[in-house]
């Protein structure tokens, strides 16, 4: 179910081709196409916010919106300021596999990666 809205912007968080391919092959393998990936930041972990990346039916009143090639990505508009500019990559190494988000917006970051500031 998509709530209407009439306040939908757009943002300035990029995805790679190859983290678009991610989430494509994983709403495929969902057997879903009414999802879209939606991108937040939360109070939370040692540096004070932490990403959070997850599938939503929803748009709400205020969400910015952008589509990649037929993956559409929203933020929430307390979260757009800091996310501008940040690009969403998916990773798949030997040392690393899941997505990863470069922000020039963040300060500082934790050890873990899990957070900044």
């Amino acid at each position: 179910m998509t709530d209407t809205t009439t306040d939908i912007g757009t943002h300035g968080v990029n995805v790679t081709d190859v983290a678009a391919g991610k989430v494509r092959s994983l709403l495929e393998q969902e057997g879903r196409d009414d999802l879209r990936l939606r991108v937040a930041v939360q109070p939370g972990g040692c540096s004070g916010l932490i990403y959070q990346l997850y599938f939503d039916e929803r748009v709400l009143d205020g969400d910015a919106l952008r589509d990649y090639d037929g993956v559409e990505v929203v933020v929430d508009k307390m979260s757009v300021p800091y996310l501008e500019g940040a690009t969403i990559d998916f990773k798949d190494t030997i040392e690393q596999q899941g997505f990863t988000i470069d922000n020039p917006n963040a300060g500082s970051a934790c050890a873990c990666g899990g957070s900044f500031s």
